[in-house]
């Protein structure tokens, strides 16, 4: 049972008792071949207990749906709907390994998209009807609308879109919420007026997600917290990248390209995103601001540090140390902070106005600054291309960055030629390793494969690579390839598992 009282603290509208329901009887909504929405943006603010009531069902019956959320689920949930065979078609991100290799086996469809665009192609009818939307909630105000938890996500958007709603009231969640939100949803096309974000901190919208009350067909009361990350602290490799990083930005503060307070700082979600980000702490930057996806461990030691004066995302996804600290005491940050549909936090139009300084996080790069974000082996997906997209298209200075080596050296995460390409060359500003930084801007093909190779690939893996660089020249073109050099490696990593055949271990050996 429930905490009566503190149900009619947080659930103030009048009528809510006469949709209660179990978790059961509101999964019993939800019908084969349904299109279903579920709240949920790495890892946070997800329906908790709806999801779960379906898995079992789904074990007992045959039951499969089309699954949108606004990212990653946290609790399992992916696991448990894959596992009880729920899921036919999953959009538009994942980070769960069952779940991940259902869709490499091609057991279940997923659509890998720009983090911007799911509810654009749902508004305008370019996607199935959405049948169910399953909200979570820490309040329900006077009128019936929701005050989202840790996401805003595509909450918003599936609200309004979907026939039937579904609002998980969790009480665990902080009360302290409300208030963080600004929701607001775009006009249709074509004659939308601008979305008139001109700065982080900018407010345009409610506080709430607007309800049709006629659409609510159950409320759920519910308990338990998100998923923690897993965030671990910098390493050397993470250290040297993030303090190339600072000193690259020191420069352009020196070259008056940038001030002290840079611009708006966006992140990738991950540790080497996020131990990039702490390095802002001890750089010489003054009254920064954020304007990103997923506001991290990160985002909370540069408030706490008096660098980061504002920050503006999606949701919040935090490890469980850091989580203690700020749930507990989420009052202190609350003017600082603003959660947004991942629509606003990722709009194409915004990011560019505010010239926003991206860095993601690259699975691989090649020579002339095309960057593979989700697919291992230029076949198999791991997460999905998420934001980097959204921002690295848009931003004013685009940075990619990954370690030099992967697997213990076995992989260079540097190759001639990248195996699926998420981020062309042309989106591409700055790539970063341990070993070093390569600016491309304004620089020709053959000028990038230069740098590229001389400044952020390994030691072991660099004279292979000069050859190959050499070899393609010989070729000629303004992008030199021997294309099947190229290929070579990834055929290498297909047949035998690693790229040592191109590794120099006299090299190898004088770098360790």
């Amino acid at each position: 049972m429930f905490d009566e009282d503190l149900a009619n603290e947080r659930c103030r509208w009048p009528r809510w008792r006469d949709r209660l329901r179990t978790a059961e009887e509101a999964a019993a909504l939800i019908e084969d071949g349904m299109t279903v929405g579920m709240s949920g943006f790495t890892r946070a603010g997800e329906a908790k207990a709806v999801p779960r009531a379906l898995a079992e069902r789904a074990g007992r019956e045959p039951l499969s749906i089309t699954l949108m959320t606004g990212a990653s689920l946290g609790n399992d949930l992916d696991k448990l709907l894959t596992e009880a065979n729920a899921l036919s078609r999953r959009m538009p991100f994942q980070v769960d390994a069952t779940l991940r290799r259902a869709i490499n086996d091609g057991r279940v469809m997923f659509m890998d998209q720009h983090l911007s665009e799911t509810v654009e192609l749902l508004r305008n009818r370019q996607l199935a009807e959405m049948d169910v939307a399953v909200i979570e909630a820490c309040a329900i105000t006077e009128d019936g609308h929701i005050v989202p938890t840790t996401s805003v996500g595509n909450s918003a958007s599936y609200v309004e879109q979907a026939r039937q709603l579904v609002i998980e009231l969790n009480l665990d969640a902080p009360a302290a919420l409300e208030g963080l939100h600004d929701i607001y949803i775009p006009q249709m096309r074509p004659t939308r007026p601008p979305i008139p974000v001109v700065a982080p901190d900018t407010r345009i919208g409610t506080s709430y997600i607007p309800v049709n009350a006629d659409k609510v067909a159950a409320i759920v009361i519910t308990g338990g917290k998100d998923s923690p990350s897993t965030v671990l602290p910098p390493d050397a490799d993470t250290q040297r990248i993030a303090d190339h990083l600072i000193g690259f930005f020191a420069d352009e503060v020196k070259i008056g390209r940038l001030t002290p307070s840079l611009l708006p700082l966006q992140a990738g979600i991950g540790n080497m995103a996020n131990a990039v980000m702490s390095g802002f702490a001890e750089g010489p930057f003054e009254h920064l601001t954020m304007y990103s996806e997923v506001l991290q461990d990160s985002t909370f030691d540069l408030l706490d540090s008096g660098k980061l004066d504002f920050a503006s995302g999606c949701s919040i996804t935090l490890s469980e140390e850091c989580g203690e600290r700020v749930w507990n005491d989420i009052e202190r940050y609350r003017d600082r902070l603003v959660l947004r549909p991942q629509e606003l936090s990722n709009h194409p139009g915004i990011i560019r106005r505010l010239g926003i300084i991206a860095i993601n996080t690259a699975l691989e790069m090649d020579i002339y600054g095309n960057v593979n974000s989700t697919h291992v082996g230029g076949t198999r997906m791991m997460n999905g291309i998420g934001g980097s997209g959204d921002f690295a298209r848009n931003a004013q200075l685009s940075v990619f960055i990954t370690k030099s080596l992967a697997k213990g050296g076995d992989i260079s995460s540097i190759v001639p030629f990248v195996s699926h390409v998420d981020h062309t060359e042309h989106d591409v500003d700055i790539l970063a390793t341990e070993h070093g930084l390569a600016d491309l801007r304004g620089l020709a093909p053959r000028e990038c494969a230069v740098q590229v190779i001389e400044r952020c690939v390994d030691p072991s893996y660099r004279p292979a690579l000069r050859r190959y660089f050499a070899d393609a020249c010989k070729r000629g073109g303004h992008t030199p390839h021997c294309l099947e050099q190229a290929l070579g490696w990834h055929i290498a990593m297909e047949e035998e598992g690693h790229m040592r055949r191109f590794r120099s271990e006299e090299t190898a050996d004088a770098a360790s």
